[in-house]
């Protein structure tokens, strides 16, 4: 009798864990996409029902991170506030600063750097590298605001104001040059802020580098 009892409570244990898990599995798509769709009524629901305000996707970024990449700030409120992670890092290095410098929704970053986000990160890719990097000049300006160094290297050999020469984006590179910038920084191949700015026939770029002591 009781090896028939213990044989009847293991296969509804085991039944119990196939739907748990089964239950799990839904609950974590349905995460992420709603994150994805910007269903913030969706990500509340599960976030209530006992899902991690941490959760990642497959390759490893956090859905705070997806949430600030697309600028759904009303969800990004509400995982800050559920505690999740700003630091959190995908395998790539990025956090959630960083994927809201692409996107430049300034609710949205200024709610991250209240949450600890970091502006100066000691190595790396800084959340004004990628606002250069995007051509987000708005975020640009706030991040200098805030102290942003102006003069950081980038994984890339880039300072910023070489990132938004690069990319073509003129306001970027003039608010960042407002700065007051180091314009004759010299990366190891031997480019410089001037010099990537001619390649890109950025004429009134160059001839702002020029003013401010410039040389190629």
């Amino acid at each position: 009798m009781r090896v028939i009892r213990l044989s009847i409570y293991l296969t509804v244990l085991l039944q119990l864990f196939v739907v748990s898990s089964a239950f799990s599995q839904t609950s974590y798509e349905r995460m992420l996409r709603a994150v994805e769709d910007g269903d913030f009524t969706e990500v509340k629901l599960l976030l209530d029902r006992g899902m991690d305000p941490n959760t990642t996707d497959p390759k490893g970024n956090s859905i705070l991170m997806i949430a600030a990449r697309k600028g759904e700030g009303k969800i990004v409120s509400l995982l800050v506030s559920r505690r999740a992670n700003v630091g959190q890092r995908s395998p790539s290095g990025d956090t959630a600063l960083l994927m809201g410098s692409l996107n430049g929704d300034l609710g949205v970053i200024r709610m991250l750097l209240e949450a600890g986000g970091d502006l100066n990160p000691p190595k790396g890719w800084s959340p004004l590298h990628y606002a250069a990097f995007a051509g987000k000049a708005a975020a640009a300006k706030l991040f200098l605001e805030r102290g942003a160094d102006k003069d950081a290297i980038a994984p890339n050999g880039y300072t910023p104001i070489m990132l938004a020469a690069r990319g073509g984006h003129l306001e970027t590179a003039k608010v960042i040059l407002y700065s007051d910038p180091d314009v004759n920084f010299r990366t190891p191949e031997g480019d410089t802020a001037l010099r990537i700015a001619r390649k890109r026939d950025m004429r009134e770029l160059a001839e702002l580098l020029v003013q401010a002591g410039a040389v190629e």
